[in-house]
């Protein structure tokens, strides 16, 4: 690949394509959309605050897992217990950190 520059032809075919692609709405936003969805938001996650209720659904829904993972040793439940269950301590963490006043909250 060479580094000099384009003939004066094609640099002028180079900015009408660059312009058209400018004036173009639609690709800008699928560009920022792409660009945004490249990093999650952490800050989201320590600002998580879970409601009583959302913390007792999510440990019911783990303890039933367990006990289903083991009557059945069946791979798909052991995953989602796996899946569900540090989601429903960390729910659970933060809720007391929240009731105790505790920094993060």
């Amino acid at each position: 690949m060479s580094t000099s520059r384009l003939p004066d032809r094609e640099q002028r075919i180079l900015n009408e394509i660059e312009r058209a692609l400018s004036r173009d709405r639609r690709l800008a936003r699928r560009l920022r959309a792409a660009r945004r969805r490249r990093r999650p938001d952490l800050s989201r996650v320590v600002r998580y605050s879970p409601r009583p209720w959302t913390v007792a659904v999510l440990l019911a829904v783990a303890v039933v897992l367990l006990v289903a993972g083991i009557v059945t040793a069946q791979p798909g439940v052991i995953c989602a217990f796996a899946l569900v269950w540090p989601v429903s301590l960390y729910a659970g963490f933060r809720l007391l950190c929240r009731w105790s006043g505790s920094a993060g909250s």
